[in-house]
């Protein structure tokens, strides 16, 4: 018993120093090290990588049946609808019906589509979004590859997935599953413009393609990026949900136009798999965001008394709101309209700030200036520069007929309405011909 005691004290004062709550890293650090005394040290990096890959699918996992729920529920109360409340309290368990319902529903395929690859891209699909969960970082040193190009990493790896919804829609030998693939590839090579460029701006001004590099900067000055480049944080967003095809831009799921878009003649898990890494892309995408440009992990300090991981967990929650309340309010989108506002609105606002950031980075550089004072006048400036984009964008992209001078619309309500309406009354009343007579 006394040997017991005293092994169990060592372990417990091992973990107490060891494991901190703040930093899930050093549960893994444990470990690896743990194999590196006793084996050689690639297997304990291969392990840390099995490890890190395990723990994002055990949270992302239960995560998607929970953000299933949430989504419906939010855009159930904005609709004035109660949403999901049959299955379990308060619906909770209707994700989970759903999830055992396809399941057991029958996979079918169409007779004339390419087995093979029609069978691969509810698979391949999963790969961009765990390999992108690979180089977020949670907190300091708690990422599983920490990469010092992880924004080329990123952009290199969140393009692929549009060649895999490609797959989906040609292999299928249908044509409204090809329309909505080649819109989906239409969609994402013109929104992946304004995403580089709203990226390019901070990578400009902090100096590192490090995505804990960029967070640490924010640290560093005190400052989130928001603040500085408001309209690529705008651009940025808008851009993301292009590529998530989320209300308004799912023109490649449009059912009122082309059933179902790609993965029409998907049925069944295959369908389910398509919709649940749509969830998980949307909730990486809000993470990207909140650690782009709300700080990531850091929060003026706050950090040290929080877990920097709960801090991330809570600006990612916020960020996936705004996504959601676009869903539910925000109508669809034309497809026309959705390309004219990448390349026309976007590209030239992203491709200012960049031109933006390189001259304040400069002037940062060159002229010495103390960032605690040059940081808020170009916040400032930047702000004010977005406000008048904005405002410049609103009244060039209005319709035709309101920019007419105020006579002309004033003519046409005066000539219109309960007077034109009594005119042609009063002229159907009158006879046109008569028959006979003198």
């Amino acid at each position: 018993m006394t040997d017991f005691a005293g092994l169990t004290s060592v372990l417990g004062s091992t973990l107490g120093a060891w494991y901190d709550f703040r930093d899930l890293n050093n549960l893994q650090r444990l470990i690896t090290e743990w194999i590196a005394d006793w084996g050689p040290d690639w297997l304990a990096s291969i392990i840390a990588g099995v490890l890190g890959t395990l723990g994002i699918l055990g949270v992302i996992g239960p995560t998607l049946l929970i953000l299933i729920w949430v989504e419906r529920k939010v855009i159930a109360r904005f609709q004035q609808r109660y949403g999901p409340n049959r299955v379990g309290p308060k619906g909770l368990l209707q994700p989970v019906a759903d999830a055992v319902k396809l399941i057991l529903k029958e996979q079918l395929a169409p007779r004339a589509a390419d087995k093979l690859i029609f069978f691969l891209p509810p698979v391949l699909i999963f790969v961009p979004g765990v390999l992108i969960w690979g180089v977020l970082p949670f907190g300091p040193r708690m990422s599983v590859a920490d990469l010092n190009v992880g924004v080329l990493f990123l952009l290199a790896v969140s393009g692929t997935t549009v060649l895999v919804i490609f797959m989906a829609g040609w292999s299928s030998n249908n044509k409204y599953a090809l329309f909505g693939a080649m819109r989906a590839v239409a969609m994402s090579i013109s929104y992946e413009v304004p995403m580089v460029l709203a990226l390019l701006t901070l990578v400009v001004f902090s100096g590192t393609m490090s995505i804990n590099g960029i967070v640490e900067w924010q640290q560093q000055e005190d400052v989130i990026f928001i603040l500085l480049f408001p309209l690529s944080a705008i651009a940025f967003f808008f851009a993301a949900s292009a590529e998530l095809n989320r209300t308004p831009a799912d023109i490649s799921e449009a059912e009122s136009e082309i059933v179902a878009g790609y993965h029409t003649e998907y049925s069944g898990m295959r369908f389910g798999l398509f919709y649940a890494v749509e969830l998980g892309n949307t909730l990486v995408v809000s993470a990207f965001i909140a650690t782009f440009f709300l700080g990531g992990w850091w929060l003026w300090g706050l950090d040290q008394w929080v877990p920097s991981w709960i801090i991330l967990l809570a600006k990612t929650g916020a960020v996936y709101f705004l996504l959601i309340w676009t869903r539910g309010t925000l109508p669809r989108l034309r497809v026309d309209q959705l390309m004219s506002f990448c390349w026309k609105a976007l590209v030239p606002a992203t491709l200012l700030f960049v031109v933006v950031a390189f001259v304040e980075r400069t002037l940062l550089i060159s002229e010495g200036w103390d960032t605690t004072v040059a940081l808020p006048i170009m916040a400032v400036f930047n702000i004010a520069l977005t406000l008048g984009a904005i405002m410049l964008f609103a009244r060039v992209s209005r319709p035709a007929a309101l920019r007419r001078p105020a006579r002309i619309r004033m003519a046409g309500t005066e000539i219109g309405g309960l007077r034109a309406a009594r005119q042609v009354a009063s002229r159907t009343e009158e006879p046109q011909f008569q028959v006979g007579g003198d």
